[in-house]
């Protein structure tokens, strides 16, 4: 069946999930009720035949730039610690959507076999074939670089046709802070070049560069809206689509 058959605009995306998505409205951790409704929320997208990957990232536990500088850390030492809690993030998740009924496998970008599959692409790929939900964790492996830009690397490497960007509480990119600033402006579409020029720090640059390079489009959304992913993947507008004019 084709794209066009099944109804979906995307086959096979990425999904951006933030450590704080996981948190709810609590200030560290893992919320249950949030994460179950993620798994329930995934479970509907592999429903509907998508072929789904997704990147953890990990400041709902450890930040690397952030606590290397408080501990007296150096940044390296900093970013493998929050490496790790990424791992920690993919092992929960892949644990309640396994719960739930749905197929997937954890990737790692750091060797740690007892817990996880080393990170191979083709490999991804053919779990992603086989209709399991991959979940890439460790970030890139290397320090200096963050989940945003392993997102964007994986998506390259998956041939993936979008990256979805999942954010808390915030339904697109605006001009500048929507919650500090009431006449904040949305945009419903931007060219990746203007995320870089204005600086609208909604990702990091390298992989709005990396998207640009691959010509994948990045769609930004807030992940409480039930239903959006989706949406999105149905073709509707939900968010702020960066790149994607055609």
């Amino acid at each position: 069946m084709s794209d066009k058959e099944s109804g979906l605009k995307y086959k096979r995306v990425l999904l951006k999930l933030s450590g704080e998505a996981l948190m709810g409205n609590q200030g560290f951790g893992i919320d249950p009720e949030m994460i179950n409704n993620i798994a329930k929320e995934i479970k509907n997208v592999v429903n509907l035949g998508v072929e789904l990957a997704i990147v953890v990232g990990g400041g709902n536990i450890f930040r690397g730039v952030q606590n290397s500088a408080k501990l007296g850390m150096d940044q390296a030492s900093g970013d493998y610690v929050g490496m790790l809690a990424t791992v920690m993030n993919a092992s929960v998740l892949q644990g309640v959507l396994r719960k739930n009924g749905v197929e997937c496998r954890v990737l790692t970008a750091i060797t740690m076999n007892k817990i996880a599959e080393p990170y191979v692409r083709f490999r991804a790929i053919r779990h992603l074939e086989k209709g399991r939900v991959v979940i890439f964790a460790a970030g890139t492996g290397n320090p200096f670089f963050t989940t945003d830009t392993a997102a964007a690397l994986r998506a390259a490497e998956i041939d993936a046709q979008a990256m979805l960007m999942a954010k808390n509480k915030v339904d697109g990119i605006y001009n500048k802070d929507p919650r500090k600033f009431p006449d904040a402006k949305k945009y419903d579409e931007i060219s990746f070049d203007e995320v870089i020029h204005e600086d609208l720090k909604i990702m990091d640059t390298a992989a709005v560069a990396l998207c640009k390079n691959s010509d994948i489009p990045i769609i930004v959304f807030d992940f409480e809206a039930t239903g959006a992913i989706e949406k999105i993947l149905k073709g509707e507008k939900i968010g702020t689509t960066v790149g994607g004019h055609k």
